[in-house]
């Protein structure tokens, strides 16, 4: 599942993580965004400490970015920023890196952060991705714009897709990449069960929930389809 990090304090995400963990769900990831997607008047807590926070608080949840974004920080720093992170959680940590893409561009002006072309983007993208799995830490590379899964395929890295439908997955899935797959799941235990027993089929070795409405349901439907 995704965190609720969107608010001024760290408190709910933590137990919403602790909560998680006792349910027996596998995963938490955090946002890199710097306000609510279109709603530059709420609060996000920054993910590389929200996640520092996570490792000291749970012990068997994995860990991750889904996306750490290019443009951010430095890429030395965000490279140190992923390395550290999965040293500290003793190596329950997934490195989610992504270029960003036109919504994004908002967060980066108001903060003064350049906003490169795309291509720029993702080439810093795969220097980055090359940097953290030539350390044995799982990457994820997020978006599935063909570029984007060519890098992927080329690094031997995971691709993640955002709300894609199971034929989008099915079809990477099929030509030789770990695909994971990240969004909202809507719904009751029958429903989830559904969607999530779908991805799977299709070949994502991880679906990402998206802060659900309960993690209760969430927990019981992974629980059927395993």
């Amino acid at each position: 599942m995704t965190l609720p990090q969107f608010r001024d304090e760290a408190d709910t995400a933590l137990a919403a993580a602790r909560r998680a963990e006792d349910l027996g769900l596998d995963g938490a990831f955090c946002f890199d965004h710097l306000w609510p997607m279109g709603q530059p008047g709420r609060p996000a807590l920054s993910s590389g400490p929200l996640l520092g926070a996570l490792v000291a608080s749970t012990t068997t949840l994995i860990l991750g970015t889904l996306v750490a974004r290019i443009g951010l920080l430095p890429d030395e720093v965000l490279v140190e920023v992923l390395c550290g992170l999965d040293a500290l959680s003793g190596g329950r940590f997934v490195a989610g890196i992504g270029t960003g893409d036109a919504k994004s561009r908002e967060e980066n002006e108001a903060y003064g952060l350049a906003f490169e072309p795309a291509d720029v983007r993702r080439e810093r993208l795969g220097g980055v991705a090359a940097a953290v799995s030539v350390r044995g830490i799982p990457v994820w590379v997020g978006g599935g714009e063909a570029k984007t899964v060519e890098l992927a395929r080329t690094a031997g890295v995971a691709v993640n897709l955002w709300e894609a439908d199971a034929h989008r997955v099915a079809d990477l899935a099929a030509g030789g990449l770990e695909v994971t797959w990240g969004g909202p799941v809507d719904g009751g235990v029958e429903e989830v069960t559904a969607r999530l027993a779908g991805l799977a089929a299709a070949g994502a070795t991880w679906a990402v929930c998206a802060w659900p409405e309960a993690l209760e349901v969430v927990a019981e439907a992974a629980d059927s389809v395993r």
